[in-house]
C-alpha cells in the first residue's frame, strides 16, 4: 500500500511533477540529502516527518501538512490506514481489500515504478468510490 498511496497522492493533489526514489530504509535519509528530496513513510526513523502519527497513516499525515480537506481523500485515508496498518482494519472494510490488491501487485515481482503506473488507475477509482461514500 505504501509504495502507491503516497506517490498517487501526491502526484494527484500536491506536485503533478513530483519523482519518486524508492531505496532501502538504510540508505534513505543520505540519498534525500543528497538528492534534495523529501523523505516519507520511514516509521523506524524519527527524523522522517511525513510518517505515521499514532494510529494514523502516511496518507493522512500528507493530508493534514498540506492542508487537502476533500473529504473523499480523507474517506480515502481510513481506508489506506485500514489496508496499511495491522489492527485498523476495523476504521473502513475496504481496506482488507486495498491491502489484497496490494500484496497482488507486490507478489508480481515487477519494478515500483510499473506499480505505480499500473496500480494508479486502481487509487483513482478507489477515489471516486469515496466521493460516492464521503458525503
Amino acid at each position: 500500500v505504501d509504495r502507491v498511496a503516497w506517490p498517487w497522492l501526491i502526484k494527484r493533489f500536491v506536485d503533478r511533477d513530483a519523482d519518486f526514489l524508492f531505496v532501502p530504509e538504510a540508505e534513505l535519509l543520505a540519498r534525500a540529502r543528497r538528492e534534495d528530496a523529501m523523505p516519507f513513510d520511514a516509521t523506524r526513523l524519527p527524523e522522517v516527518k511525513l510518517n505515521h502519527r499514532g494510529d494514523r497513516c502516511t496518507f493522512e499525515a500528507i493530508l493534514e501538512d498540506f492542508d487537502l480537506t476533500d473529504p473523499a481523500l480523507h474517506r480515502m485515508g481510513l481506508i489506506v490506514r485500514a489496508a496499511d496498518v495491522k489492527g485498523q482494519e476495523h476504521v473502513a472494510p475496504e481496506g482488507l481489500g486495498l491491502r489484497a490488491i496490494a500484496e497482488g501487485f507486490a507478489s508480481l515481482g515487477i519494478s515500483d515504478e510499473e506499480r505505480l503506473r499500473l496500480q494508479f488507475p486502481v487509487y483513482d477509482a478507489l477515489y471516486a468510490y469515496a466521493g460516492l461514500r464521503a458525503g
